[in-house]
């Protein structure tokens, strides 16, 4: 005779339950861009979102103390002339962040110390050379302002994000090439 045995699982009582309005994010554009991007990205102090914008790409950085309705007004980074594809906070200093897009740079920023006040425009660095638009911005984990940028190709994500690791493990220490950014 066969029983039929339920698999166990720690997390099967397990139930979520929704934060209240006023402790979300609430009326932000998102891109419609379609990318395989994540459209955000978060660290300690600041969350930042790609946006729709006219006339170029955008993204928005929020504190994370800053919750509830977004007004539309609310001060962007835009700097792009095509669409902003990937986003990527630096993981040695919170108010830096990379931005990839479809105009074939990378533009790295500086976030002011308290949040974004108005809108910026010019980029600390930007750098150029790609001849595709650019898709994923990863960061070095250990290595200060070392930068990976990666071109789209029609490779699936997975072996792009392989090829990264891959970059990184086998990458001789004199060949990285970092813009000091403070």
């Amino acid at each position: 005779m066969l029983r039929k045995v339920v698999r166990s699982s720690k997390f099967r009582h397990v139930f979520g339950q929704a934060n209240k309005a006023d402790q979300c994010y609430d009326d932000i554009r998102i891109s419609q861009m379609t990318w395989d991007s994540n459209f955000c990205t978060v660290n300690p102090k600041f969350v930042a979102m790609i946006v729709d914008a006219s006339g170029g790409g955008a993204f928005m950085v929020l504190p994370l103390n800053k919750t509830g309705r977004i007004d539309m007004s609310y001060p962007t980074v835009c700097g792009h002339t095509g669409p902003v594809l990937d986003i990527e906070f630096c993981p040695h200093n919170d108010n830096i962040i990379a931005s990839g897009s479809e105009d074939c740079s990378v533009m790295i920023w500086e976030i002011p110390e308290g949040g974004l006040t108005s809108s910026i425009t010019e980029p600390v660095v930007k750098l150029e050379g790609h001849s595709k638009r650019v898709g994923i911005l990863s960061w070095h984990p250990t290595a200060r302002n070392v930068l990976m940028s990666l071109l789209t190709s029609t490779t699936c994500p997975c072996t792009a994000a392989r090829r990264a690791r891959r970059g990184w493990a086998t990458c001789p220490r004199e060949a990285w090439r970092s813009t000091n950014v403070k």
